[in-house]
């Protein structure tokens, strides 16, 4: 059943790309809607039997390498983590493509856009669900392919183009850590499937080897040079930069990509490798660091943003940030419990920013926006559905993911485990006050636009809103129905095999033991940024211009995201612009062009001319010519004859 649910997509992406021209622009969505629905649908059905009555399989299709010691087969590993995933990704996948139906209404490639849609969606299903290293590869390639063409799906827009180009390197950087790591693993164990590996990394515990001139434990090398692979999918300081500009995509594709899929791969990445991050210590400090700087810098970029879009979209760096530190201290369940949440409520909040969008006639700016939401009071509600369980608010989902992450990271009892929770603490701050800036910056306040486009404002229609209410479904009960399983008392037997703690590093148990006030801070802190919120966009709207004002350089080095993407164009992108402009000029076009192809064909051509001059059009010229040759021919006779 569940490699049905895995194909169904491909068949989809197919159709829709090869035939539809035949099937139509309505024919196309037929299909692949109704495909993506019916493995949403298996996908409960496999969950339920994996999951909950502990049926983990392998089905084995063929031998894909064999070559010399390497032999892999090609595999769909079906355990909780994939259950989960593949129940996530095809839910979130399916309303994404009922949405699109309206969204995309008037465009003019509709197949096109369907057919990439699904194809991205299959793509993450089989890194989901991979057996081995190298399959997990084919899907993590397969997946920055397909949201290379989705975010430049509008390629006649130079910013879309730009943006598809910047993901799809940025991604690159991070892949050739992932493909190292693969490597790695390979030299070590001699094997890349999972079953292989996680059996024998116990062994490999206190192995050591180099790494361009780097001695180290050999786990902690590899871990690091795997997690390098996760900073980029799942866009972590330093490999981010191309998640806010993939907000050049259509709004469909930002909510697929940013809620349950590309984003949480590296997630779903760590948590597969728990046998062998378990027993590489310095590894987790690193990831624990990274993923809490990521969570707090995200956090602090989404305050000053004015793009609806921009917004949603450092709120999800931000809450990877939560899932990656959640890795890094053992809470592995945890990072998985909020990646499942998080999926319903940030695919909510992108849709329903598309249907904000769709009603303000294509305006994104929330400073044009404002004094919406008697005439969009469906979206008004969902949106503030999502942003309660983005905040942490209780009893959304967001409450018990998030709040989990933060007792886990306290109760370990380390020095990176500390630095998390505050700077997660400080994070779950400002989510609440640019969560709650958004709303009143969008449906409140005086209207902002022009008569024409206030005029136009409508909510959108049903094919667009149910996909919403089936999302805050979600937002509202994921979080409490599957508690128990996912970090409570039901975990044990829930997650498994399929994830593996050591007994010192079980910080979920030591989370339900943390003091009081750990468990919170959170809320309170939660609150207080949306009191803010509110007084500096509703009881002082002349507030937040003073403060930029006063605080103008803090607040232009926030809003121009802590200038990353200037310092990488003055590092990489310029110096690798000039090294590139001077090969092509000194190199290929002066040598190679100059002595080859270019220097053959001038030579040719002046040689064509001064031959060319000899032909006067005079006979004593012609003459001549032939005088001279008879002397040279009577010349060399006679020197022949005298030799």
């Amino acid at each position: 059943m569940e490699v049905v649910a895995v194909f169904l997509p491909l068949i989809g992406a197919i159709l829709a790309g090869l035939f539809g021209q035949k099937l139509g622009d309505r024919g196309s969505q037929v299909v692949t809607c109704s495909l993506l629905l019916l493995s949403a649908a298996l996908s409960v059905i496999v969950f339920v039997d994996v999951a909950v009555y502990g049926n983990a399989r392998s089905t084995e299709f063929f031998t894909w390498i064999d070559s010399g010691s390497l032999e892999l087969s090609w595999a769909i590993r079906m355990d909780t983590l994939s259950a989960i995933m593949l129940c996530v990704v095809t839910i979130v996948s399916a309303m994404v493509h009922v949405y699109s139906i309206g969204y995309m209404e008037h465009d003019t490639s509709i197949p096109r856009f369907f057919s990439y849609l699904s194809l991205f969606t299959f793509f993450m299903l089989m890194l989901a669900t991979a057996d081995n290293f190298l399959q997990m590869f084919f899907g993590w390639e397969g997946v920055g392919l397909a949201s290379y063409l989705l975010i430049g799906f509008w390629y006649d827009r130079p910013s879309a183009n730009s943006a598809a180009i910047k993901a799809f390197l940025v991604n690159r950087v991070g892949d050739i850590g992932f493909a190292l790591g693969i490597a790695g693993i390979f030299f070590l164990f001699g094997s890349t499937t999972f079953d292989q590996v996680f059996a024998a990394a116990p062994d490999m515990a206190d192995s050591s080897f180099t790494f361009i001139g780097i001695e180290g434990r050999a786990l902690d090398i590899v871990g690091i040079l795997l997690f390098i692979g996760a900073m980029g999918k799942s866009a972590q300081l330093g490999l981010h930069t191309w998640l806010p500009d993939a907000m050049e995509g259509p709004t469909p594709v930002s909510a697929l990509i940013h809620a349950a899929t590309m984003v949480t791969a590296g997630v779903f990445m760590l948590c597969r490798l728990s046998p062998i991050l378990e027993y590489a210590p310095f590894a987790l400090e690193v990831i624990t660091v990274v993923g809490a700087a990521t969570a707090f810098f995200a956090a602090t970029v989404g305050m000053a943003q004015n793009d609806i879009k921009r917004v949603i979209a450092y709120s999800t760096c931000s809450q990877l940030g939560y899932m990656v530190f959640a890795v890094g201290v053992s809470a592995y369940s945890a990072a998985m419990f909020h990646l499942m949440t998080h999926a319903f409520f940030k695919a909510l909040l992108f849709l329903g920013a598309g249907s904000v969008i769709h009603a303000m006639s294509d305006e994104q700016d929330m400073r044009k926006m404002g004094g919406i939401w008697r005439m969009i009071p469906l979206t008004y509600a969902l949106m503030w559905i999502g942003s309660l369980a983005l905040a942490g608010i209780p009893p959304f989902a967001g409450f018990f993911s998030k709040d989990i992450i933060l007792e886990a990271a306290w109760a370990s009892h380390t020095g990176h485990g500390a630095f998390a929770f505050w700077l997660g603490v400080a994070a779950a701050f400002m989510t609440a006050f640019y969560s709650w800036r958004l709303l009143f910056m969008t449906f409140h306040g005086k209207p902002r636009a022009s008569e024409e486009v206030m005029h136009h404002v409508h909510e959108s229609p049903r094919v667009m809103t149910v996909p919403l209410i089936v999302l805050a479904t979600g937002a509202v009960l994921a979080g409490w129905l599957a508690y128990g399983a996912f970090v409570g008392d039901l975990r044990m037997p829930f997650w498994g095999e399929s994830i593996h703690v050591l007994h010192d590093h079980d910080s979920i148990e030591a989370a339900h033991h943390v003091p009081l006030w750990v468990k919170l801070l959170p809320l309170v802190l939660a609150v207080a940024g949306i009191a803010l919120a509110y007084v500096m966009y509703m009881a002082r709207p002349d507030l937040p211009g003073v403060l930029a004002r006063a605080l103008r350089p803090l607040y232009l080095f926030i809003y121009n995201k802590w200038y990353f993407d200037e310092v990488y164009n003055a590092v990489f992108v310029r110096n690798a612009w000039l090294l590139g402009k001077g090969l092509w000029k000194s190199g290929d076009v002066a040598v190679i062009d100059g002595f080859g192809p270019d220097g053959i064909s001038a030579t040719t051509r002046n040689l064509a001319v001064r031959i060319s001059r000899l032909q006067t059009g005079y006979v004593y010229h012609y003459a001549f010519v032939m005088l001279i040759g008879v002397v040279a021919f009577v010349t060399w006779y006679i020197f022949t004859q005298i030799g």
